[in-house]
């Protein structure tokens, strides 16, 4: 896959400004508590400042955490609260390889099949899951990129982890019985503000397969075998 090199350019001026703040705290209003999130910039650039992009634009404002699995993980962020897919802007380089760890109560990019495929779909580990590190630089090993942690609220994590599932709209199984919405997402900006003024990329409609973080997940679903 190719990447625009306008685009990363750009990026990579905007991971620079996010370097010299504090790291970025987002606050998840969901509609079972609040989850805190304090994100990585400086080992994964690209996939924080894609994060924040969809944060700033209101994105995630009204989707749900659609497939939760009890000990592995909660996921969301690409589904409205009637199960009708967003629209998503390109998909975004993988920095699996950014030596963070799949462990409990870290944030990581859902994707396909395909390496470099996640767009805004993200999961939280419920637990240490060490099979979806990076392993190498093939289909099979690239693994998912962690890009922040949950500072506060992992009795929330816990608690949405445990939901009870069942099929839900276009998920024959794992779609909480209860809907889990997260009614806002929020970036808790220092008091002086960047001065990027740059454009957002106009979005692309989201490859029709469903993003899940592992092959554990779509094997429980019923969904295509990721390598």
């Amino acid at each position: 896959m190719r990447f625009n090199p306008i685009l990363l350019a750009i990026a990579a001026l905007f991971h620079s400004s996010l370097l010299l703040a504090d790291p970025p705290v987002v606050e998840l209003n969901t509609s079972e508590g609040l989850l805190v999130l304090e994100l990585e910039p400086e080992l994964a650039p690209t996939t924080v400042a894609n994060f924040l992009d969809y944060v700033e634009d209101g994105f995630y404002n009204g989707t749900i955490f659609h497939r939760v699995i009890d000990g592995f993980m909660i996921q969301g962020g690409g589904f409205t609260a009637d199960y009708q897919r967003k629209q998503t802007r390109k998909p975004i380089v993988n920095e699996a390889n950014n030596g963070l760890r799949n462990q409990r109560y870290t944030i990581a990019m859902a994707r396909t099949n395909a390496p470099h495929s996640a767009t805004a779909q993200f999961f939280i580990n419920s637990e240490d899951n060490n099979n979806l590190d990076h392993t190498g630089t093939t289909a099979r090993g690239w693994g998912y990129t962690v890009f922040g942690r949950v500072i506060d609220g992992h009795d929330v994590v816990d608690q949405i982890g445990q939901s009870p599932t069942g099929p839900g709209g276009p998920f024959s199984r794992d779609a909480p019985r209860s809907k889990i919405v997260i009614e806002s997402a929020v970036w808790l900006k220092p008091e002086i503000e960047e001065t990027d003024e740059t454009a957002p990329t106009e979005p692309t409609v989201a490859d029709p397969v469903d993003v899940t973080p592992a092959a554990k997940a779509l094997e429980q679903s019923g969904a295509l075998a990721i390598q």
